[in-house]
């Protein structure tokens, strides 16, 4: 157990996807001390291991998943929705669908001309390289202009890759008269084809997996607790120099570490702006309201929350092919049993090797739509009980110009989150979720999937009309787990700019909060892997090291549909 006079170079906050990369590269300098504080468990279930176990991870609140839940949305029939987040060593890489996307090149352009210095694509790619052993399955692969090896994110293509669904779905979407292309994360993002996975060997490979379990009990400089909920970070004077925790589970016996260095804030996009409110930064108005003492005014923290809005449309399977076959009744034990002991079988998939990223108008400078393909029906987040073989195309909007925001419900640091992601309140989230979904049911109806595809179980052909498509979307529509910008990078003059272009909180010293809450736009597509692109790039700047030399390989065109 830690003294309450315990001083650390490094108190990291959070032990997700920046946080363990955070933690591991700071403490290759064995000059240095880090303690890293994590609110969850070391997640070392066989869930959190088996990628077959994410179904049941995402869907319910446990030892693994906060679990939170929306205050009512209005534009989403006032219904409360559901905000999975990964909770232990992984943070929310250990529950997530292990889909490896990076985003768009343009997305990193924009950053840099917003004034966003050293964030342009060229900038960021050398830290995506960094972090990723691509093709680690894989003996005689080798690094790329967009790939690198030996990195401590394995990254591998999925095993299951043949299946007749996932085929079926990529050549639909050519016959459709869509592109395909081979690398989301290449030369092209705009097409049909298969995703990459942080999945090695039949395992989840987490940030944690990755940068923590090997490095675990042989490095005395770094110091992880796990079962520390954070109150707030200590500000004297205008610099951060501790964190108050508690470990009993009831914050009646608060302990203080002191921070010699910083204080990296790395507890993602709904809990960095809390735990920013509970140390009395923030708006001053919103904190006192909450009984809380203002000591840093930015009105910024908790605002400008962006994510990306999911609707999932189901098809019945007329051949016995989909996951629902491998899994129903009595099978569904043997495949945790035959995976428990061997290693083996269903155990080993996600269940989502193919997808695609579209645009819902031609004249846009990149997709704005992705598609993710699962070979079984999923409803509301697989809490729906599949009784049929099936398969899903989810529809999910990747540039929404609806803004949320994120709140303390009290001023207890046990209490969840204030969250309002105000989904749909902007006509042109609207439309361009309206379009996905008539491109989905347009790929859905091509001869390729004429040997599986059954009727449209969800919603069904009857909903047609953009009323009936809006109040369908309004009623069942959810979010695909990519919260960002609750404390976002801007310049020091953007009053609503929490962070700057190093992460650094502004008008602090020894804070920088390093997570998916800086990026100041969401990306587009999964956010797993900028998030720890992030870390990688700001673990540099904060050891005084020189930025990797920007790469701009050439952006080609996918090949074009025939």
């Amino acid at each position: 157990m830690l003294m309450a006079q315990d001083a650390f170079d490094f108190i990291v906050i959070g032990a997700g996807s920046a946080g363990a990369v955070l933690a591991a590269r700071l403490s290759e300098d064995p000059m240095v001390r880090v303690l890293l504080l994590e609110a969850g468990g070391k997640n070392t279930s066989v869930l959190v291991r088996m990628p077959a176990g994410v179904g049941t991870l995402i869907k319910q609140k446990s030892r693994h998943n906060w679990g939170f839940w929306s205050e009512p949305e209005p534009h989403m029939d006032g219904r409360r929705m559901w905000h999975p987040r990964g909770r232990g060593l992984g943070g929310s890489s250990a529950i997530n669908g292990m889909v490896y996307i990076r985003g768009h090149a343009r997305d990193y352009d924009q950053w840099r001309q917003m004034g966003l210095e050293g964030w342009s694509y060229a900038d960021v790619l050398p830290y995506f390289r960094k972090a990723e052993d691509y093709c680690a399955n894989d003996p005689d692969a080798r690094p790329d202009a967009f790939h690198g090896k030996g990195g401590p994110l394995k990254v591998n293509w999925g095993e299951n890759g043949d299946h007749p669904l996932y085929r079926g779905l990529i050549e639909a979407g050519r016959q459709a008269g869509h592109r395909l292309t081979e690398d989301f994360n290449g030369a092209e993002q705009e097409g049909f084809g298969r995703y990459q996975l942080t999945i090695n060997d039949g395992q989840r490979w987490s940030a944690a997996r990755g940068y923590l379990t090997p490095i675990a009990g042989t490095r005395r400089n770094l110091e992880i607790v796990t079962g520390a909920r954070v109150h707030r970070v200590v500000v004297d004077e205008g610099r951060a120099v501790g964190v108050e925790y508690s470990l009993d589970g009831k914050g009646r016996q608060v302990r203080t570490a002191r921070a010699v260095r910083e204080v990296l804030l790395c507890a993602g996009a709904f809990q960095s702006p809390q735990i920013l409110m509970l140390s009395g930064i923030g708006d001053p108005e919103k904190l006192k309201a909450k009984g809380i003492t203002p000591v840093h005014a930015l009105k910024g923290v908790g605002e400008n929350l962006q994510d990306h809005l999911d609707v999932t449309l189901n098809w019945a399977c007329t051949q016995p092919i989909s996951l629902y076959n491998e899994i129903k009744g009595l099978r569904q034990l043997k495949v945790g049993l035959q995976y428990l002991l061997t290693g083996k079988g269903t155990g080993r998939q996600n269940g989502l090797e193919a997808g695609a990223f579209l645009k819902s108008r031609p004249d846009l400078d990149r997709p704005d739509l992705q598609m993710h393909f699962v070979i079984a029906i999923m409803q509301e987040h697989a809490k729906v009980k599949a009784d049929r073989d099936g398969f899903t195309i989810h529809v999910c909007q990747l540039r929404p110009e609806s803004r949320g925001r994120v709140g303390l419900a009290s001023n207890d640091p046990y209490d969840d989150p204030s969250i309002l992601a105000n989904f749909m309140a902007a006509e042109e989230d609207r439309r361009a979720v309206r379009e996905g979904i008539r491109m989905a049911r347009q790929v859905a109806a091509q001869p390729a999937l004429d040997p599986y595809r059954g009727e449209e179980i969800w919603p069904g052909a009857h909903v047609d009309t953009d009323a009936e498509i809006d109040a369908w979307v309004r009623a069942k529509g959810e979010t695909i787990y990519h919260p960002v910008g609750t404390a976002k990078m801007g310049l020091r003059d953007d009053p609503m700019a929490v962070v700057d272009k190093d992460c650094r909180v502004i008008g602090l010293e020894g804070l920088r909060v390093v997570d998916a809450s800086v990026m100041p736009t969401l990306i587009g597509g999964n956010t797993n892997a900028p998030t720890i692109m992030i870390a990688e790039k700001i673990a540099d700047v904060i050891r005084g090291r020189a930025a990797l030399a920007p790469e701009a390989p050439e952006i080609g065109q996918a090949a074009e549909a025939a």
